[in-house]
C-alpha cells in the first residue's frame, strides 16, 4: 500500500507541482489549481479512517507522503491537512472543505486571537489554532493577514467576533510536536532531493576535461552529504513510527534534531558544489535549500530538541538510560 500511494502521489506531483508552479504560488500566494488536484485525488483524506471515506493510513505509512511533499517543495499544506483531518475525524468533528494548517496563538485583551507565524498561512483555507488550553478550527479568510518571513507563511489575527462564533475543538493538540514530526519528514525528503540533484550535477558538470564528481574533494563533499541525508531519513522514519496518528514525543525529538542538524550541512555543501549558479533564482536548487533553512528552525531547531532529549535522559534513573535509548531508536 505504501508503494501504491507513493507512486500515485509522485506521478501527480511530477505533473502538477513543477518548479514553475511552486514559483508562481510563492510569488502570488493562491492554492486552488494545485490544491484542487490533490484534494480530488483523495490524498488529503489519506489518514482518515476507511469508514469516514479515507484510506486509513497510519503515521508510519504517511511518512513516505510527507517526505515526498518535502522533496517536491509542495507549496500547499498537504501534510498538515492529512493529519488535521485524521485528528478531526477521530474526534467526530465535521470536516471542512479545503486545506488546513496548524498554529499556536495568544489571546489578546481585546478578545482577538493572534498567531505570529502560521506556516502556509498565505495559502491555507483553515487553521487549527491553540492557545495551550483550548483549540479552534478557524477560516483564514476571517483573519487579518500579513506576511511573515517565508513567502507562504502569514501572521494571522482573528477578531473576537470570529472566535466567539467558532466552537472549541474537543481536543488540544501539541502543535509543536506535530509540526516537528511533519517537518522532520519533509526535511528528509528535501535533503535527499538536494543530494540527488547535487550528485547529478557533479556527474554532468565538466571541468578540466572530466566531470567534477571525479575530483577527490567533490567526492568527499558528496559522501558527507550522503551520510547526512540517509541518517536524517532514518531518524525521520523513527519519528513517524506509530500505529496511530499520534507520534511519540521523544522519537519526534530525535527526528527533528537529526534532520535539522543535517539541513545546514547539506544546504551548504550542495551550494558549494554547484557554485554561484546554485544561488540564482532561476536555478531550482534554491527552492529546496530555502525550505531546508526554514524547516530547520520551524517547531524548534536542533538545539531545542537536543535539550528535550537531554532533559529526558536526566529525568531517568541512570539504570534506565539504555532503556530510553532503545525506546526511541528501535524500529517496530
Amino acid at each position: 500500500m505504501d508503494t501504491l500511494f507513493s507512486d500515485a502521489l509522485r506521478d501527480l506531483l511530477a505533473d502538477q507541482c513543477t518548479p514553475q508552479v511552486v514559483r508562481a504560488i510563492e510569488s502570488q500566494p493562491q492554492n486552488r489549481p494545485l490544491w484542487d488536484a490533490l484534494e480530488s485525488s483523495g490524498f488529503a483524506d489519506a489518514m482518515l479512517s476507511e469508514s469516514q471515506g479515507g484510506a486509513g493510513l497510519g503515521l508510519t505509512e504517511a511518512f513516505h507522503l510527507f517526505a515526498m511533499c518535502g522533496g517536491h517543495c509542495v507549496p500547499v499544506p498537504l501534510g498538515e491537512t492529512m493529519w488535521a483531518r485524521a485528528l478531526l475525524g477521530q474526534h467526530q468533528v465535521s470536516l471542512p472543505q479545503g486545506s488546513i494548517t496548524w498554529a499556536s496563538g495568544q489571546r489578546r485583551p481585546q478578545g482577538e486571537l493572534h498567531a505570529d507565524t502560521v506556516r502556509m498561512g498565505q495559502v491555507a483555507d483553515h487553521a487549527i489554532v491553540t492557545d495551550g488550553t483550548q483549540a479552534w478550527l478557524l477560516a483564514t479568510a476571517s483573519a487579518a493577514k500579513s506576511a511573515a518571513g517565508f513567502p507562504l507563511d502569514a501572521s494571522l489575527t482573528w477578531p473576537g467576533a470570529a472566535l466567539a462564533q467558532a466552537l472549541p475543538l474537543p481536543f488540544v493538540p501539541d502543535v509543536r510536536t506535530l509540526q516537528a514530526c511533519l517537518y522532520a519528514a519533509q526535511l528528509s525528503g528535501a535533503l535527499m532531493a538536494v543530494f540527488e540533484r547535487t550528485l547529478q550535477y557533479a556527474n554532468d558538470r565538466q571541468q578540466f576535461g572530466r566531470p567534477i564528481g571525479k575530483f577527490q574533494a567533490i567526492q568527499h563533499h558528496l559522501s558527507v552529504m550522503s551520510e547526512h541525508a540517509f541518517a536524517a531519513r532514518m531518524a525521520a522514519q523513527l519519528g513517524c513510527q506509530s500505529a496511530t496518528v499520534n507520534p511519540d514525543p521523544l522519537r519526534v525529538a530525535v527526528a527533528k534534531a537529526r534532520t535539522s542538524e543535517a539541513a545546514l550541512e547539506v544546504a551548504a555543501l550542495g551550494h558549494a558544489i554547484h557554485g554561484a549558479i546554485g544561488f540564482t533564482a532561476e536555478f531550482d536548487l534554491q527552492l529546496l535549500t530555502r525550505r531546508l533553512h526554514v524547516w530547520r528552525q520551524a517547531a524548534g531547531s536542533e538545539s531545542y530538541w537536543h535539550t528535550v532529549l537531554g532533559q529526558a535522559l536526566l529525568d531517568r534513573p541512570q539504570a534506565q538510560v539504555l532503556e530510553l535509548i532503545r525506546e526511541v531508536s528501535d524500529v517496530h
